[in-house]
């Protein structure tokens, strides 16, 4: 990024004779008023574009079938010929140089998942432990060096086991007393938020794990341990009960019959399956699921969610 508009030709004769020298052929693009893009393809398939806008910014890609320590080192010393010849060229005049990290595609083991809010996160993802369709979702656990083995349902990253941080804020932090509290729990299927809770001596845990797939039960309780504990090994305990379940029509019965909770925890997921039509859009299925909640709640009852 330049502090002054780019000579869009200059700096393609400038950067020319670094592509070159790889034995790169050359197409070049020119728009008026637009710059230049430039393509350099080598012999073996990489290739770069080189996108020059005239308001002063400068971008290069560059794509690569080589996943060798060589062939990372020839794209390092590519672009630093670039950053150099660029700095000799404007000399003080550059505002900015950033460098991405290479994006590695068609891996045996997928890095990159995306977040519910629309971002991108690259793991260290070194091995795939459990990967099944269940009918109505896939369901990964993949093991990360940093944070253990890692539940993602239908490309939606839920928990990871070094994730107790997660579970300890949905339940309020260390603040609660849930000692012979009645508490309802929306999803969890991961079971870690049950699993803590029933370390406080509640009297009744009632979780509609609400992805209604006992896959992922069957899953967690195998590869998630270190969340679960052994409370998704029976679906009842002394003190609670999971009931494999759309949370909606439970949540009608429960208010129905008048029953009510000291707490109510929504941990549903990011993209909640459900076999209710009422869910016409992500919103619509949240004030329901809001609703129905303060129905169950009693009046001094505390309603924590994500």
């Amino acid at each position: 990024s330049l502090n002054l508009a780019a000579d869009c030709n200059a700096v393609l004769k400038a950067l020319q004779p670094i592509f070159q020298e790889q034995g790169m052929t050359e197409t070049v693009h020119n728009w008026e008023d637009h710059g230049y893009l430039a393509t350099y393809i080598k012999k073996n398939g990489s290739f770069a574009n080189l996108r020059i806008h005239p308001h002063g910014l400068v971008l290069v890609d560059l794509q690569s079938y080589n996943d060798q320590m060589k062939g990372r080192e020839e794209v390092d010393q590519l672009l630093n010929k670039v950053e150099e010849r660029m700095k000799e060229l404007f000399h003080g005049n550059i505002k900015r140089v950033k460098r991405l990290p290479a994006i590695l595609r068609g891996g045996v083991i997928d890095r990159y998942w995306p977040t519910a809010d629309g971002r991108l996160v690259e793991y260290d993802i070194d091995e795939v432990v459990y990967d099944e369709d269940s009918p109505f979702q896939n369901i990964k656990i993949l093991h990360s060096k940093q944070f253990g083995n890692i539940l993602i349902l239908s490309g939606d990253v839920n928990l990871a086991e070094s994730d107790l941080a997660y579970t300890q804020a949905i339940m309020g932090s260390g603040k609660e007393d849930y000692t012979g509290k009645e508490v309802l729990i929306l999803g969890g299927g991961d079971g870690g938020i049950l699993y803590e809770i029933v370390k406080l001596k509640p009297k009744m845990v009632t979780m509609v794990a609400s992805n209604i797939d006992q896959m992922v039960i069957d899953g967690c309780k195998k590869y998630m341990r270190k969340t679960c504990g052994d409370v998704l090994d029976n679906l009842k305990g002394e003190c609670y009960q999971v009931l494999i379940e759309d949370c909606i029509p439970v949540l009608k019965r429960y208010a129905k019959e008048g029953r009510m909770f000291d707490y109510v925890i929504n941990d549903l997921t990011a993209v909640p399956i459900s076999t209710s039509p009422e869910e016409d859009s992500t919103w619509e299925f949240l004030r329901l699921i809001l609703d129905l909640s303060m129905k169950v709640l009693k009046q001094d009852g505390k309603y924590f969610t994500q």
